[in-house]
């Protein structure tokens, strides 16, 4: 695929970017290059390569996937004007 000139306007408008009409022809250059060098990386063969996250090998600490309360009701509840059962008591907004 190239780039010309109405392709790098209607990339400058999409992405946002102010780009004068003088500097349109070496965007497209720019846009160009990318490409082929997208290509040439295209080119490469990936098949037993590993997918990877990080480039040093770790393992990811894991815990118990179990639902709590989080033990933290009585904290809450001492910010609290006032509470009753557990609960925050707060003014009726509805009659």
């Amino acid at each position: 695929m190239s780039i010309d000139r109405n392709v790098s306007r209607r990339v400058a408008h999409l992405a946002r970017i102010a780009v004068p009409e003088s500097e349109l022809d070496s965007l497209s250059g720019e846009l160009n290059r990318i490409l082929a060098f997208m290509d040439v990386l295209g080119e490469a063969d990936t098949e037993d390569v590993p997918a990877m996250t990080s480039v040093t090998p770790m393992d990811l600490k894991r815990r118990k996937d179990e639902v709590t309360d989080g033990n933290y009701s009585a904290k809450i509840m001492s910010n609290a004007p006032e509470s009753r059962e557990g609960f925050f008591v707060v003014p009726k907004v509805v009659e």
